[in-house]
């Protein structure tokens, strides 16, 4: 059984592939994309195989069969519909001792594997070494090609010259990986060659569009979009009739399609990184003659696409991604630059960047902020009403005047007098007002992290204060007119009279520099409370995200919400100071004139308590609002990104294209099993080893 070999199995591991005697992903110096190819920790490893293992031999080892691994734990294939010469093949390039059962041994072995910079081609390997002996026979080679769906739609000849020099005239010869890994490369040139001569009977060097068209869908279906695929025959016939397709169109056809990601590797060279900038055929043709792997005739081609997606004569990245058969298919390689990309953009920005480019990004900021503003204030505004309110109720010796016994009291109160639309008295003026608010703290605070940032991505604690307070404090000369006509509306409900207040009326009555009474108090509130507040939600937020640094909508609300609970609790003084200076004293209150005056007669005549009044009301009220806000800030700018050059937003980061449903399917994928999906996925996408998936029928 496997539980007694396992020296020869790691005899027949290290052939594959040396093990070396400190793995690059153990180095002490990691890059910014190591975590996405360490090692797993072995007694983790373990736990996890333990988990999926079903068999057991007699001295009580553990084994996990080819399901276990393939359906349960990999999820590669279907577990009720798959097909059983598929699954056999995958299973068996882990089970290096072709037992038909997988030992912790193979199962730690794979995982290094995975963790190789050409892991796509070692598994690809692994797999047509069919013996597990190291090399790769003829016969190997031609049962896994013929059981390919390419195979079954355009048969493969086996007596070609191609064979012959790989395996030698007598096909006895074994081919190792380094040559394997030319062979698999030039394998499917061969592959189109042999169909293009099929069709060209005549051997004009030429075939029909549409068996351009038969060929391309048969042999390179996964290099087709679905808009190359409708436009096959459009492309190729170019508006004559009867056109022929030469050998060096086919050829440089399918060049086109391999080389797509080198394209816009030119492109993003010649527009300086720019993915909006429209760029000439003749612009793109300058640039590529760095790279000799594109020619002329492929960029032809190139603008035969664009032309029949639009008439401008020139292109753009958002083109090639309608082209790209990479675009949504990830590598393990792509995965890593990916993120490599990602945080080298988010850390540094775009290197050149027009002045309109960032002032249309701090406006898209804006616009996202106000909307995030308008949903938090909506969404906890009686609690704000009720905050008011209690904080304006003064302790004194007048009968009567202590209207709330408590916040719930007062919650109670409002809804049996003035009713349910009471606790929203005030609302309108506070969404004009709260809106614009928030869009300019959450847009100040920022851009002054941007600022503030080093050049490696990492800020200072005392720099993310001070961007939070200058948030803060920037919205004060724009919201401290509307924050006080929003408290003397809401307010206005505990006053029995026949006079109706509106927000006319007290803009009226206060006057221009009226509406800034109290704007002290608010500066003295509102820069400590952004000054604790953002820096506490960074990280906070970082500390609930995930190990690839993402966070879900949960732990963006969870996050922001904690934060606020401090930033609400500790400036209460200045808020009841601000509040007690914006509202209108009634007869016999005491009236206060300034902020020292103020705090020295609520000292004296109601205690150190009166100023922490409303300190429960408005954690309640400014924490979830902020959690409220802050989600909706974060998931417009997901849903909504557009990429203006600048560093991205901290956290604002979509969920990475396809990681987490190729990296983490399966929570217990962790080191290299990480990439498996990915791996698996990168030879079929990019070697054409597309292997059939699902049972087939009798009648197939």
């Amino acid at each position: 059984m496997a539980g007694k070999d396992t020296g020869i199995k790691l005899e027949i591991v290290s052939k594959l592939w040396p093990i070396p005697k400190r793995a690059e992903c153990e180095s002490p110096k990691k890059n910014n994309d190591d975590i996405f190819k360490s090692r797993a920790k072995p007694e983790e490893l373990k736990e996890i195989f333990l988990k999926y293992a079903t068999k057991e031999n007699g001295d009580g080892e553990k084994f996990m069969t080819y399901s276990d691994l393939i359906h349960h734990y990999l999820q590669v294939l279907d577990s009720k519909d798959y097909n059983d010469y598929t699954l056999k093949l995958l299973a068996s390039s882990v089970d290096t001792s072709r037992d038909g059962l997988i030992s912790f041994t193979e199962f730690q072995a794979f995982e290094a594997l995975l963790c190789l910079p050409d892991a796509m081609y070692a598994l690809a390997f692994q797999i047509f070494d069919r013996n597990g002996n190291g090399y790769i026979t003829c016969d190997e080679f031609e049962d896994i090609i013929k059981h390919t769906t390419l195979h079954r739609d355009m048969p493969f000849n086996f007596s070609s010259d191609f064979i012959k020099l790989h395996f030698g005239s007598t096909r006895s010869r074994k081919v190792s990986y380094a040559e394997f890994t030319q062979l698999i490369h030039d394998f499917h040139d061969e592959h189109a060659w042999q169909a293009f001569r099929k069709f060209d009977r005549s051997n004009s060097g030429f075939i029909s569009a549409k068996d351009f068209e038969q060929v391309m869908i048969s042999l390179k279906s996964y290099l087709l979009t679905p808009f190359v695929r409708d436009n096959i025959v459009t492309v190729a016939l170019q508006g004559e009739k009867h056109r022929q397709i030469s050998y060096a169109y086919f050829t440089a056809f399918i060049s086109l399609l391999n080389n797509l990601e080198l394209v816009k590797r030119i492109y993003l060279a010649a527009t300086r990184r720019d993915p909006n900038k429209e760029i000439t055929k003749e612009e793109l043709m300058y640039q590529a003659q760095d790279f000799a792997q594109i020619t002329p005739l492929e960029l032809d081609i190139l603008f035969q696409l664009v032309g029949l997606h639009h008439q401008t004569g020139k292109v753009k990245l958002s083109d090639l991604e309608i082209f790209n058969p990479m675009a949504g298919v990830e590598s393990p390689f792509s995965i890593q630059m990916q993120i490599a990309e990602q945080k080298l953009r988010q850390e540094q920005g775009t290197a050149t960047r027009t002045v309109t480019s960032a002032v249309l990004e701090s406006a898209y900021r804006f616009f996202l902020g106000a909307i995030a503003g308008a949903t938090g204030a909506t969404a906890v505004y009686p609690i704000d009403l009720v905050k008011t309110r209690m904080q304006n109720q003064r302790s004194g010796t007048f009968v009567g005047e202590l209207m709330y016994k408590n916040s719930f009291d007062c919650a109670k109160k409002v809804i049996r007098h003035e009713g349910l639309l009471g606790l929203y008295r005030g609302l309108a003026p506070q969404l004009v007002g709260v809106a614009p608010e928030k869009a300019i703290k959450l847009t100040m605070n920022d851009l002054m992290r941007d600022k503030l940032t080093k050049s490696d991505g990492s800020i200072e604690l005392w720099a993310e204060m001070v961007a939070g307070g200058c948030a803060g404090g920037s919205q004060v000369v724009f919201t401290n007119p509307l924050e006080i006509v929003k408290i003397r509306l809401q307010v206005a409900g505990e006053i029995v009279g026949k006079t109706k207040v509106g927000a006319i009326s007290v803009v009226r009555d206060l006057g221009f520099f009226g509406l800034y009474k109290g704007a002290k108090a608010c500066f003295l509130r509102d820069i400590p409370f952004s000054a604790i507040y953002f820096p506490a939600y960074a990280h906070v937020k970082k500390y609930f995200a995930d190990e690839n640094g993402y966070n879900t909508p949960g732990t963006l609300l969870l996050s922001a919400t904690i934060a606020g609970m401090p930033a609400a609790f500790l400036p209460t003084p200045a808020d009841v100071i601000k509040t007690r200076l914006q509202v209108a004293a009634r007869s016999g209150q005491t009236t206060y004139n300034g902020v020292i005056d103020c705090a020295r007669k609520i000292y004296l005549e109601e205690g150190w308590g009166a100023f922490w009044k409303g300190a429960p009301a408005r954690v309640f009220r400014s924490s979830p609002q902020f959690g409220v806000t802050l989600l909706t800030y974060e998931l417009l700018q997901r849903v909504f990104y557009i990429d203006f050059g600048g560093r991205r937003p901290e956290g604002s980061e979509a969920k990475s294209v396809h990681l987490e449903e190729l990296m983490s399917r399966n929570p217990d994928h962790i080191g290299g099993y990480r990439l498996a999906h990915a791996t698996f996925q990168g030879i079929e996408s990019q070697f054409g080893l597309c292997l059939p998936k699902f049972r087939t029928t009798a009648a197939e």
